[in-house]
């Protein structure tokens, strides 16, 4: 897979409540994350599908510019096996100068590969030409609506104790009686999901890894009529991550990418047309398209 100049190599970043999660780091990705309005310097953690070279050359570049701000806490890398041993290869070859601390970590999907507050990252295996992963960031379940007049009818003041029943914490009404968070939220709401496949044949049972997701980032490399060399490439046809998404179940939105060369953005329309015959809320992802994901109460 080679860059095209206006069509950069594969990468994606997600913002969670300031922290900063890239996935993919192919050539170009560091000009990318310069024209964007974020401090992407502060990325918390990078995860790589695969060590192929259109998803990890342009690693090298951002751990260089990295060095140019004062980084506190350490870069965690993670990926399948190599990954370790390219990082550290590119630093002695290229005699780079780093002022933070890498950590590298080679896991073996599936797995939970990092946990936050109230969100996990989890990979889980594809089928490429070697070890590839994909990923999904899975947010917790969140408590029900609070509802204030549940709790003023069982006698609990406005003020303090209502932020506790809403962090589910038990308190006492005016009259000494217990009141759980339950007797004042609604049903528990589910959190959000985004989920990355990239370099990969179509199998049917990958849906279930992204069921649920509010967005799925899916490769879609070529049409329809060009099925056989994806599957000789070990690639996925637009179609085929149309598949994913309709059979997954609560898929949102499906944002299609790692085009082949072949495709004009102009002809990537062909790639659209035929997925979104399968799952009609399709889009092409572009560099730097962005996609906000809100909460749905």
């Amino acid at each position: 897979m080679m860059p095209l100049p206006h069509r950069h190599l594969t990468s994606m970043l997600v913002r969670r409540e300031g922290d900063l999660f890239l996935f993919d780091a192919g050539e170009g990705t560091q000009v990318s994350l310069r024209r964007l309005n974020l401090r992407w310097k502060k990325i918390n953690a990078i995860f790589i599908s695969h060590t192929h070279a259109d998803h990890i050359t342009g690693l090298p570049g951002l751990l260089m510019l990295s060095s140019q701000v004062d980084r506190d806490e350490p870069l965690y890398i993670y990926g399948p096996p190599k990954i370790a041993e390219y990082v550290e290869s590119s630093r002695r070859v290229l005699d780079m100068y780093i002022n933070y601390d890498i950590i590298v970590k080679e896991i073996q999907a599936p797995a939970v590969c990092y946990e936050g507050d109230g969100f996990r990252i989890r990979a889980f295996p594809l089928r490429h030409t070697k070890t590839c992963y994909g990923y999904a960031l899975e947010e917790d379940m969140r408590p029900g609506a609070f509802h204030p007049e549940r709790a003023a009818e069982r006698g609990v003041p406005r003020g303090p104790l209502w932020s506790r029943l809403q962090a589910g914490q038990t308190v006492q009404s005016v009259d000494g009686m217990d009141v759980k968070p339950e007797d004042v939220l609604g049903s528990p709401r589910s959190g959000r999901k985004v989920s990355y496949i990239t370099d990969s044949l179509y199998f049917p049972e990958v849906a279930a890894e992204v069921s649920g997701s509010d967005l799925l980032v899916c490769e879609g490399m070529f049409e329809r009529e060009l099925l056989p060399s994806a599957v000789e490439k070990k690639h996925m046809a637009a179609f085929q991550a149309a598949t994913i998404a309709r059979d997954a179940g609560g898929v949102k939105k499906l944002a299609l990418i790692h085009y082949s060369p072949r495709y004009t953005d102009h002809d990537l329309r062909i790639l659209l047309d035929e997925a979104r015959q399968v799952f009609p809320e399709t889009v092409l992802s572009k560099d730097r398209l962005r996609f906000p994901i809100d909460n749905v109460d």
